[in-house]
């Protein structure tokens, strides 16, 4: 599964007049879609919460979500007809996992004084993905920190998961590419994770490196075998994506970039393992991999757990210290903090596949 290498910051919109006025920019859009008013259903207030790459809009009942007009290596939001797409890609790969969250995409119009409208008939000026809100209480990371999570909850969460990768097709993978695409993700963590930017120390980021290296030449032949299992999975299955209804919901799949979703399930669960974890339920792991055994009969081997734990790790301290790129970052301690977090846990999930452990 490639992995993102750099950030860069957004491109320039281009400004095309609606009937003489010009296209509401990104701020304008925020604005309004802040409003109560801006809705086409009743609602007390509308709470807006910016990503890394979009805008959510938290209605009473509902969320519409906007992307952002970026452009980066891995993605590309910078025009109206590719936030289009990717709202109906978002829409698509995410009622695999869910069950009426995803209502589908609506159109974000601007009328000829000027004024934006969320309505068909008028000239379109952006899209949003339009969901059904779903009970914060109830989402897999605030269990874990009210210290509520109980394990057959968890368990019911993989067995949707495990139903799931069991239908899907497996996707024609090249046992020496599989392999082959670790080592390029290691050295390219290792030189992003190094830079002085970010604050880290070069020693520990060469260490964690150097073992991945030694750990990856010793499991080669287990990865190997693990290509033939791959599928289009989710891609970014965290605790805060997934919701412990009496039917589990699962959403936010990265919908962008096909081939960061191409994934051996077992990395897939490990990750949510490593994620739940870092959290401060460790325990979570067990379930997850004797729950996904217990129905699919793969038994996958501790060691080759732990370093899909350890990349992703990097990997999601790598994403962390992007976070400092970004214009105008704010909560600079939080980011750099949580770089350091994931640079730990590789550290620690990378020691657990050393021989005799």
């Amino acid at each position: 599964m490639p992995q993102p290498q750099a950030t860069s910051t957004a491109s320039t919109p281009v400004v095309v007049p609606v009937g003489g006025h010009p296209v509401a920019d990104l701020a304008a859009k925020v604005a309004f879609l802040s409003r109560p008013a801006a809705y086409p259903e009743p609602t007390s207030r509308v709470q807006p919460v910016e990503t890394h790459m979009s805008w959510v809009f938290l209605l009473d009942r509902h969320a519409y979500k906007l992307k952002k007009p970026v452009r980066l290596p891995y993605l590309d939001f910078s025009t109206v007809a590719l936030r289009k797409h990717c709202c109906g890609e978002e829409v698509r790969l995410n009622r695999r996992l869910s069950d009426g969250i995803y209502l589908g995409v609506v159109p974000l119009a601007q009328g000829d004084a000027g004024a934006l409208r969320l309505a068909a008939g008028l000239p379109v000026v952006d899209w949003l993905v339009r969901m059904r809100r779903l009970p914060a209480e109830r989402m897999l990371d605030r269990l874990i920190a009210d210290g509520t999570l109980a394990s057959g909850d968890l368990a019911r969460v993989v067995t949707r998961l495990a139903w799931f990768y069991r239908a899907s097709p497996r996707v024609a993978t090249a046992a020496d590419a599989y392999v082959a695409q670790f080592a390029s993700a290691i050295d390219a963590n290792q030189e992003t994770l190094a830079a002085p930017a970010y604050g880290l120390s070069a020693a520990d980021v060469a260490a964690v490196a150097s073992r991945q290296r030694a750990a990856l030449a010793r499991l080669a032949p287990l990865l190997a075998a693990r290509a033939s299992r791959v599928v289009e999975a989710h891609g970014d299955l965290r605790p805060e994506h997934v919701c412990v209804d009496a039917e589990p919901q699962i959403i936010d799949a990265l919908e962008f970039a096909r081939d960061l979703r191409l994934l051996d399930p077992v990395d897939e669960l490990s990750f949510l393992g490593l994620e739940c974890e870092r959290l401060g339920a460790a325990w979570a792991r067990g379930t997850i991999l004797a729950t996904y055994t217990a129905l699919t009969g793969d038994t996958p081997d501790e060691a080759l757990v732990a370093f899909y734990q350890s990349h992703r790790a990097c990997v999601r301290a790598k994403i962390a210290a992007w976070h400092l790129d970004d214009d105008g970052v704010r909560e600079r301690a939080k980011w750099l903090a949580r770089a350091g977090e994931y640079l730990r846990l590789a550290r620690a999930r990378i020691d657990a596949c050393a021989p005799g452990r």
